[in-house]
């Protein structure tokens, strides 16, 4: 494949480390069962090693079409290219099995893709499990904890959904071009048991009410959502004087449920 010019609109930065890329797939334990979904695959480089384990099937959704062009000329009738927008598509039209999902990630639409895919009713069923790359600030965010700096709505929405765990952090030095930031890959497993709310948006809407006054006392946010703040406050054994950051993720799914119960 001739060398190909990275877009900045796509935010574009290719995988070459072969290092990472083996560390990638054997997080994947992939088996000849198995079904593999690859986003943003690029110029490929992943999709060669991934394919090495002999899947049973893989799709690729590559947004560029000049790539996913070439990527059909390098691997020809191998895989199942769709040259679409992750954003877009449905992955449950993809597969009756759940899939294993890689994604080196565009980081100006990593959150976007990973809000969507905590938003999805059967995630366990048509997910097995992620390896996905993000920007190392932004996985911090998704694995931080209570009272940490860091720990906010992205941390509590995952976490809802999904056991994650941290693999390794990249360099720059893995990607072409060259990117200002670092990278961490995340392992991802969909949760079996989880609250499961009349509508997930309630709680995105919860904590973004708490979170954008995060240096507030929780007895504003609670204000807002809540006619008897105080008592849900003592219901739910909270302290208004905390500040969001000190709630636990469970007590955010216990808010979350009660404000179902006031507005359904």
């Amino acid at each position: 494949m001739k060398i190909i010019k990275p877009k900045k609109s796509l935010g574009q930065n290719f995988l070459t480390d072969k290092n990472i890329i083996n560390i990638i797939t054997n997080a994947g334990n992939i088996n000849e069962n198995d079904v593999v979904l690859e986003v943003g695959p690029g110029t490929g480089n992943l999709t060669e090693k991934i394919l090495t384990k002999i899947p049973k099937k893989i799709f690729v959704i590559e947004k560029d079409k000049i790539l996913a062009k070439k990527l059909k000329e390098k691997f020809n009738e191998k895989l199942i290219i769709i040259n679409e927008d992750i954003l877009k598509i449905d992955e449950k039209k993809l597969s009756n099995e759940p899939m294993i999902v890689f994604g080196n990630l565009p980081y100006n639409i990593s959150t976007q893709i990973l809000i969507k895919w905590i938003r999805l009713n059967n995630l366990n069923k048509t997910f097995k499990k992620f390896i996905l790359m993000f920007q190392k600030e932004v996985a911090e965010r998704i694995i931080a904890t209570t009272n940490k700096k860091n720990y906010g709505r992205l941390a509590i929405l995952a976490s809802w959904r999904m056991n994650i765990k941290k693999i390794a952090d990249v360099s720059p030095n893995s990607f072409y071009p060259i990117p200002k930031v670092k990278s961490t890959i995340l392992l991802v497993e969909p949760k079996i048991e989880y609250f499961n709310f009349k509508n997930s948006k309630n709680l995105e809407h919860i904590t973004n009410i708490f979170f954008n006054q995060r240096r507030k006392k929780i007895k504003k946010p609670l204000g807002i959502l809540f006619k008897n703040a105080e008592e849900i406050s003592k219901k739910l054994n909270i302290n208004v004087n905390d500040r969001p950051q000190n709630l636990p993720i469970l007590k955010y799914i216990e808010l979350c449920n009660e404000y179902e119960k006031s507005v359904f």
